[in-house]
């Protein structure tokens, strides 16, 4: 058992087992069975690479053998700092057949969070991409071997500099020692409120039902032609039902540089797409320029949008503009799915985030106190199951408040339940804004501007977007002359933060709100800033 990693009680993987949420599968016998059964299908388009599904599972096959000559073992950690590229998918299947564990760092981190990563998950290996999007990835690996003393290998995709090139690392099959359904498979990141990202660590048995019963509810089969748009590495587009989901029902996915309207409707129009996920802001710019756009998105027949709240008249528009049919979901990579059904009517699909995919997903919603809220009224949810953690890697503190001494996951979300079982999302009760289904943890950003000069106090805060749905404003107390966005903006760049957590706006006070403890009054910094724009 991995260090670090709650597992379930036994009485509740009996009960998951005995139900049958829980199969015995790996993640990697997944791509083995479909191998067998349609070796000359197409599994991924790359660009002008196209691998069937027999190529697919002998590449992941030989770079298990060549991890494994590297002295890659099993539990072993690698950082996985990829975009959306066909080593993603090799490199992932080579892991999960090893017994190695993925962690699964998003493309627009840099040295903060990725350092943190390394040194959290005592990673052995780092593997990138040469440059992406014009950013340059050997540097960054250079800062990162200098904080982390258990990494061994940077492997790059692409020209390795003075690294080893993912593609040298290649070796005969052999027979590898066999990970067990029950052991860790993968690492997902935590939007979390505080610090950097977390680990949520996710098995065979409740990855595999997590991804399987995904492809069922959204109606996924061999003719599925999988767009992912979004950055793979996030558990959207890896498995709800996303890119692992496609592979298992025999599918095919298509992988896009970028979600942006120029590279995905290039796409939909010449793979054929069938299905996609998005984010509530992409979706409203796919809206935009689908009024414009001359591709033929005739072959898309659904279209998922989550990672934030969908504004029902956004919601309203999309059938319309893009003649398919949309599924709301809202979900966590710390486990918990919530579907539309295909054959939900209207007034839920426009205006609920879902219901609960498993029956054994158990739900409390909850005051301030814990107590249950009556039906029907907002509060807290909480969550337990068979595929929602029971704790963050080595994260023993934080778990402790992170979870309810019965197993119940506190996921910070406000919602309110109707009898149908559908969620309505109201909000967050968590110190995190959503910036467009990017999670941005407000204290992390906090301490970094505090350590500006000119910066006395700083609270951010955020405030109503109707594209992004929140943006952050960063209110500031000035020691001396008052900084300007840009030059706080160049302070968190220079240590290393992602571009999505840099302000999008910055107002200068002389003082804020507080509660009668004296602690800054979040609530009414908000309302004041809101006022203001006014």
């Amino acid at each position: 058992m991995l260090d670090g990693f709650t597992g379930w009680p036994e009485e509740f993987a009996t009960r998951y087992r005995e139900r049958g949420y829980w199969q015995g599968h790996t993640l990697g016998s997944l791509l083995r069975d479909r191998a067998l059964a349609r070796p000359a299908h197409t599994a991924v388009i790359d660009g002008d690479r196209r691998w069937t599904y027999r190529e697919l599972d002998e590449r992941a096959d030989r770079l298990a053998a060549g991890l494994h000559g590297l002295g890659i073992a099993p539990g072993d950690r690698v950082l996985v700092h990829l975009p959306n590229v066909a080593e993603f998918l090799v490199l992932s299947f080579a892991l999960f057949r090893l017994g190695a564990i993925p962690v699964f760092a998003l493309p627009a981190h840099r040295e903060t969070e990725i350092a943190h990563l390394a040194r959290l998950s005592e990673a052995v290996a780092y593997v990138i991409p040469d440059s992406h999007l014009g950013f340059d990835h050997r540097p960054l690996a250079r800062i990162v071997c200098e904080k982390t003393p258990t990494l061994r290998h940077v492997l790059v995709a692409g020209d390795p500099g003075e690294f080893t090139a993912l593609s040298s690392v290649d070796a005969d099959p052999r027979p590898l020692p066999a990970p067990r359904p029950s052991d860790v498979a993968l690492l997902l990141l935590s939007g979390g409120t505080t610090g950097v990202p977390k680990l949520i660590p996710r098995t065979h048995d409740d990855y595999v039902y997590n991804l399987t019963a995904s492809a069922e509810v959204t109606g996924l089969d061999a003719t599925t032609r999988y767009l992912a748009s979004l950055p793979v590495a996030h558990n959207f587009p890896l498995a709800c039902p996303g890119v692992l989901g496609t592979l298992h029902v025999g599918g095919t996915v298509v992988l896009s540089p970028t979600p942006s309207p120029d590279d995905a409707f290039r796409l939909i129009e010449r793979e054929r797409v069938t299905v996609t996920a998005l984010v509530p802001p992409l979706a409203l710019l796919w809206l935009e320029a689908a009024e414009w756009a001359e591709a033929d998105l005739s072959s898309l027949r659904l279209l998922q949008v989550g990672g934030a709240k969908l504004k029902p008249d956004t919601a309203a528009r999309i059938g319309p503009a893009l003649g398919c049919r949309l599924q709301q979901v809202f979900g966590m990579a710390e486990g918990l799915l919530n579907f539309t059904r295909l054959d939900d009517p209207d007034d839920l699909l426009l205006h609920t985030q879902g219901r609960p995919l498993a029956a054994d997903d158990e739900l409390r919603i909850v005051d301030i106190d814990d107590r249950e809220v009556a039906p029907g009224e907002v509060g807290e949810l909480q969550v337990r199951g068979p595929y929602t953690v029971r704790g963050y890697y080595r994260a023993a503190d934080h778990n402790r408040t992170a979870f309810t001494p019965d197993g119940y996951y506190r996921s910070g979300d406000l919602v309110r339940q109707l009898p149908s079982g559908h969620l309505m999302v109201e909000g967050r009760i968590k110190d995190v804004i959503n910036r467009g289904g990017d999670k941005i943890p407000v204290e992390e950003v906090e301490n970094h501007l505090l350590g500006h000069p000119a910066v006395h106090d700083v609270a951010i805060v955020g405030i109503p977007d109707l594209t992004l749905g929140e943006r952050s404003c960063a209110c500031v107390i000035a020691r001396g002359v008052p900084p300007t966005r840009a030059q706080l903006n160049a302070h968190l760049t220079a240590l290393g933060l992602a571009a999505f957590k840099l302000p999008d706006r910055v107002e200068v006070m002389e003082s804020f709100p507080r509660t009668g403890l004296g602690k800054v009054n979040k609530r009414a910094l908000a309302e004041r800033v809101a006022g203001s724009t006014r």
